[in-house]
């Protein structure tokens, strides 16, 4: 066999030095000219095929389903059926591997990870795959420099200092320990609530007694460049709770605790928190929300499921949102009105920053200030400076449309669904989305519920705004284009041909059956426990979307890194074999969703 085979490629690359070797003693190289048949329905197959060159196109009837490219592999399904079930055609002059079908039953009775990649459904496939991403997550983050955690800032006192002094700036500046300078020897103690125990005990008057007395000294220290694993090693072995943080010229940068240290490891979303809650002022703020995106691009490359993170980033953002307006409004303002989240933000499905998507409700009857256009500017030039742009169709609390009273919001809802036309079809389904994130929340709950009351009323509006699924076209028409390779330098916009189409699915499908989540996932568990949805099309469908957004972040990383705007599109060109492979499988996955909302909605009937 050829010592050129590609163990990088999926799914060969979940394989033991032994595994490999038996594939090397049973693998042969097999050619096909332009046009030949390679599999055709009906047959029984001796082999799995992994492509060297050339292509190889799947059709049913007169359909096509997929084309494999270099490094893709077929007909694993139909080797474990006994049974092709379609035809496999060389699109152009085709060298493949091709592995006997011993071999291949061997590897799935040895390897369940080979076996679940090979022919198992797109949920299995990547619930397989986050399982092994979960087993590197730890190690990546102790890998990390320590200055990529949370560090908070040191103050420093004289030894001279009295403690009910020190203990003041405790109070002041929500702090737990001070530095202590001028200490005998030109060294440095640190003193903490711990040590005011010992102070306390002492029994000499805390006005009268000097800090340095009882400061710990000499300090732990550590530098920025340090690796998270020796800080968390250093910590345990000296049996403290917090080290000192020094650049490479020695100078103190702040002071790493050890909650904040296993927080980081365990949930790094804790420390993002922390710095929200301390935040003083809009540019405090600002810093804790450029450690978002910090924090979603090691999530991700240490392998953490899209679903945790979108979790986490709702949960941080809302924070975010909620302290912003807080630090603008007056207390009167919040406490008699809503501010919500639309679109990605509402649903809990935002990763990287995109278009600001908000509205005010207010309690009927209250008389905002006069300068409430004011204030709601200062919040949106906030918003925009923590790295969330303007919303091109303003769609914000800015724009006097997008605030109103309970009452005045629920007569706009009522025009969107009596005047259907493109703008109210949107405004209506980004605010399904609404989510509220500072202030009285039953404000929102309200206005939601006489809007799905008044939807579900009518089958024909809901026939006009499912019909949006059709905006951006056909996804496999895009990939069958693709894959003909007409094109080669054409690129993917995974929002309009597989995103939007499964979330705007779900979200009118939930709409009919007056759900109440505004999260695709949700909403999709709760249309499975009322049998809208089979078991299986859920799981396919939640797993197909947080795929489709999985590379999405990827490609938008990628683009980050290189000084880039954010596009939201892929090269598929540049996706790997096992990417290529799922991108079909979650394409397929659309397809039929279109079809069970084509006849749910009788949309070719509009």
């Amino acid at each position: 066999m050829p010592n050129a085979f590609n163990f990088a490629a999926s799914p060969f690359d979940c394989l033991t030095p032994d595994e490999r070797g038996l594939v090397r003693q049973n693998v042969d190289i097999a050619y096909f000219p332009e046009g030949a048949v390679v599999l055709d329905v009906g047959v029984v197959p001796t082999h799995l095929f992994v492509l060297i060159k050339g292509y190889v196109t799947q059709t049913e009837g007169d359909e096509v389903l997929a084309t494999y490219g270099p490094d893709d592999t077929f007909d694993g399904r139909g080797l474990v059926a006994g049974r092709v079930s379609s035809r496999f055609v060389a699109a152009e002059e085709v060298v493949a591997y091709q592995l006997t079908h011993e071999a291949v039953n061997t590897l799935i009775a040895r390897n369940t990870t080979f076996g679940a990649l090979l022919f198992s459904d797109i949920g299995h496939k990547l619930s397989t795959l986050a399982q092994r991403g979960d087993q590197h997550e730890l190690q990546s983050l102790t890998l990390a420099r320590v200055d990529q955690a949370y560090l908070r800032p040191a103050h420093s006192v004289d030894a001279q200092t009295d403690i009910v002094s020190v203990v003041r700036i405790f109070q002041a500046q929500r702090t737990t320990s001070v530095l202590v300078t001028g200490l005998p020897g030109g060294a440095m103690g640190i003193f903490s609530n711990t040590t005011l125990q010992r102070a306390i005990l002492d029994g000499r008057p805390l006005a009268q007694l000097a800090v340095g007395e009882l400061a710990s000294s000499p300090v732990v220290t550590v530098r920025t460049s340090d690796q998270l694993g020796d800080a968390m090693a250093q910590l345990l072995r000296s049996r403290i709770h917090r080290l000192v943080v020094l650049d490479e010229a020695g100078q103190v940068r702040g002071i790493l605790e050890a909650l904040d240290l296993f927080s980081f490891l365990a949930n790094h979303s804790h420390l993002i928190t922390v710095q929200i809650e301390q935040a003083s002022d809009l540019p405090a703020l600002a810093q804790a929300a450029a450690q978002i995106t910090r924090l979603i691009a090691l999530l991700y490359r240490g392998g953490t499921r899209i679903s945790l993170m979108t979790t986490l980033v709702q949960q941080l953002n809302a924070r975010l949102f909620e302290r912003a307006w807080a630090m603008v409004a007056p207390p009167e303002l919040v406490a008699h009105s809503c501010l919500f989240v639309m679109g990605s933000e509402g649903r809990g499905e935002q990763l990287l920053k995109t278009d600001q998507d908000n509205g005010l409700i207010l309690r009927d009857g209250y008389q905002p200030p006069d300068d409430l256009q004011a204030i709601c500017q200062r919040f949106s030039q906030a918003l925009a400076d923590f790295g969330y742009p303007e919303c091109p169709g303003h769609i914000m609390v800015s724009n006097p449309q997008w605030r109103a009273s309970a009452s005045e919001f629920g007569q706009k809802a009522r025009q969107w669904l009596l005047l259907p036309d493109a703008d109210s079809l949107m405004h209506l389904a980004i605010f399904m989305d609404a989510h509220a994130v500072a202030g009285d929340a039953s404000l929102l709950a309200a206005v939601r519920e006489r809007l799905v009351t008044l939807a579900t009323d009518s089958d024909a509006m809901l026939g006009r705004f499912a019909a949006a699924v059709e905006a951006f076209g056909s996804s496999t028409s895009w990939w069958n284009r693709w894959l003909a390779r007409s094109d080669g330098a054409q690129h993917l916009n995974l929002k309009k041909e597989g995103i939007f189409p499964i979330v705007h699915g779900v979200r009118s499908l939930a709409l009919a059956q007056r759900v109440a989540p505004t999260s695709t996932a949700d909403r999709i568990a709760a249309l499975v426990a009322d049998g809208t949805l089979s078991s299986a099309q859920g799981d396919e469908l939640t797993e197909s979307l947080y795929f489709l957004m999985g590379l999405r972040l990827k490609a938008g990383l990628a683009e980050l890194d290189t000084g880039r705007a954010v596009s939201g599109e892929v090269a598929p060109e540049r996706l790997s074999s096992l990417e290529r492979d799922l991108l079909k499988d979650t394409l397929s996955v659309v397809k039929r969703f279109k079809v069970l909302l084509h006849h749910r909605f009788r949309l070719d009937a509009l």
